[in-house]
């Protein structure tokens, strides 16, 4: 990439969503830890302070020598950032009498670069707890709202810029304007980064790594391991080895499906069917982090053991995305995790194989995006999420074959009902749960105690927050009757209509 702008990230739960923006206009940018943050190079246009959950006020606040890099590139504040960069430089950032939270409206002051094409009574997005009561001395502040005298401020000699609402939410109306007028008109970047630039360099940089050597990638039948498999094979063709392994947790008849579907992409794939194994290691466990860790285990031995049958391989392929990057890395302050991922660091030591991970600079609709222009099958490039443990986490409880079946089914039923009623493509994710619960029904004249499956749908632009999807009420009502009168052991189906936050997506 010959342009580039670094994020420094102090831990806002934002943070990645500036990226998505700044990438959004075809501006190749990167996430640092405040506490591992690289050394610019000659490629690097501007650099961004995140926000952060913490007080620049407070002992031990998140920490970043700004007069490294003042004056040299231009630097924009965000929240936090903007806090800081007053703190830092002599102004006077106080507690808030009440934080400040939700939406606001700009009212600028003096003509700025960055606010250029802003207008009056602008809506921001305000989420901050200290506010900006003084800036800098050679600083000028450019904007304020109604409730904070700092609203944007900067020294345009010093290329600084603060401002105390993020724009990288949609609840600022403008705000990619100001991210556009920071990144182009500041910063002076071009908008070169775009799919086919991204291909281009990939399978070249593939290329040069691999050499004449043999990769090995486990396909999963989803989107980042299918557009990584296809980059490979762009670049290497017969030297890409792929192994697809049934752990008895799929989707009913994706298997099969997806087989067939790699075969005629062209892909060199070997099926390996380990359903017993993964269901035996698994009964009567109900812990959802042990299920994880069990198939996940089991999966690198299935692997492993597949991958020594093809000679002189000496390197493993891997769908890692940036957002697995960003979340490995141990940041003072960012989000904590939520769960395991099943994907990340899952390279054992034994296998001794160097690593390739052609996606690990994409967001997942960067991947779609790529997926597209690779020529990438509609059935896969536009295939809901689906979680690597599989069934496993969407079975609360302890697992069996019989539990497995009826959710294969109904989820089966849910999916086709929103294909062919032209949903499917207005939800972001969506799968049927089995509770850990019976209820008493009445099928013909007999009492039943049978049990009860949910049905999840979301709709979300990235998977960071879902809202649950507004689906009909007369469509919810077919898919229960069919699942209700079709599947075998269920008389009960209710839907999830709890959000990201506080919810998450899957129940496990």
């Amino acid at each position: 990439m010959d342009e580039r702008i670094l994020i420094l990230d102090f831990g806002s739960q934002y943070t990645q969503l500036i990226a998505r923006r700044i990438r959004e206009i075809n501006v190749y940018c990167e996430i640092h830890p405040f506490n591992n943050f690289p050394t610019p190079d000659k490629h690097v246009k501007g650099i961004i302070l995140s926000g952060s959950p913490h007080s620049v006020l407070e002992d031990n606040a998140p920490h970043f020598d700004l007069n490294t890099w003042l004056g040299k590139l231009p630097i924009l504040g965000v929240c936090y950032g903007a806090q800081y960069m007053a703190h830092f430089l002599g102004g006077n950032v106080v507690r808030s009498m009440v934080r400040e939270y939700g939406r606001s409206y700009l009212h600028p002051f003096t003509q700025s670069k960055l606010l250029r094409e802003i207008p009056m009574h602008s809506q921001v997005w305000m989420s901050h707890g200290d506010s900006i009561l003084k800036v800098p001395e050679t600083f000028t502040v450019t904007a304020g709202t109604e409730d904070i005298p700092v609203a944007a401020f900067e020294n345009a000699q010093k290329l600084a810029y603060g401002i105390q609402f993020h724009p990288e939410v949609t609840h600022s109306a403008d705000g990619l304007k100001l991210i556009s007028n920071f990144v182009f008109d500041i910063c002076g970047c071009t908008g070169s980064w775009t799919p086919d630039s991204f291909i281009s360099e990939t399978i070249q940089s593939l290329r040069n790594a691999i050499g004449n050597d043999r990769v090995v990638l486990g396909l999963s039948g989803g989107v980042d391991s299918s557009v990584a498999a296809l980059l490979l094979h762009e670049a290497i063709g017969d030297q890409l080895f792929c192994i697809f392994v049934d752990n008895g947790l799929l989707r009913k008849d994706e298997y099969s499906q997806v087989l067939e579907t790699y075969t005629e992409l062209g892909l060199q794939i070997h099926g390996v069917s380990a359903g017993h194994r993964f269901l035996k290691e698994l009964e009567g466990v109900s812990d959802p982090e042990a299920k994880r860790k069990i198939i996940g285990r089991l999966f690198i031995e299935v692997f492993e053991d597949e991958s020594h049958k093809i000679e002189d391989v000496k390197w493993l392929g891997q769908g890692t995305i940036y957002p697995d990057v960003i979340e490995s890395v141990s940041v003072n302050g960012p989000s904590a995790t939520i769960k395991s991922h099943h994907n990340v660091g899952g390279l054992p030591d034994f296998m001794k194989l160097k690593v390739v991970e052609p996606l690990r600079l994409l967001f997942k609709d960067e991947v779609r995006k790529v997926g597209l222009a690779l020529g990438l099958k509609p059935e896969i490039l536009n295939r809901h999420p689906f979680p690597g443990p599989g069934l496993a986490i969407r079975i609360l409880g302890d697992i069996t074959a019989e539990k497995v079946r009826m959710v294969q089914e109904a989820d089966a039923i849910f999916i086709d009902h929103l294909k062919s009623s032209g949903q499917y493509a207005n939800v972001w994710q969506a799968g049927a749960i089995f509770l850990p619960v019976q209820s008493v029904g009445v099928m013909g004249d007999e009492r039943t105690y049978e049990h009860v499956i949910c049905l999840r749908a979301v709709t979300s632009h990235d998977g960071m927050t879902a809202d649950f999807a507004h689906l009909p009420h007369n469509l919810l009502g077919k898919i229960a009757n069919d699942i209700i009168n079709k599947v075998k052991g269920i008389n009960r189906v209710v839907f999830d209509i709890s959000s990201k936050p506080p919810a998450t997506i899957e129940w496990e």
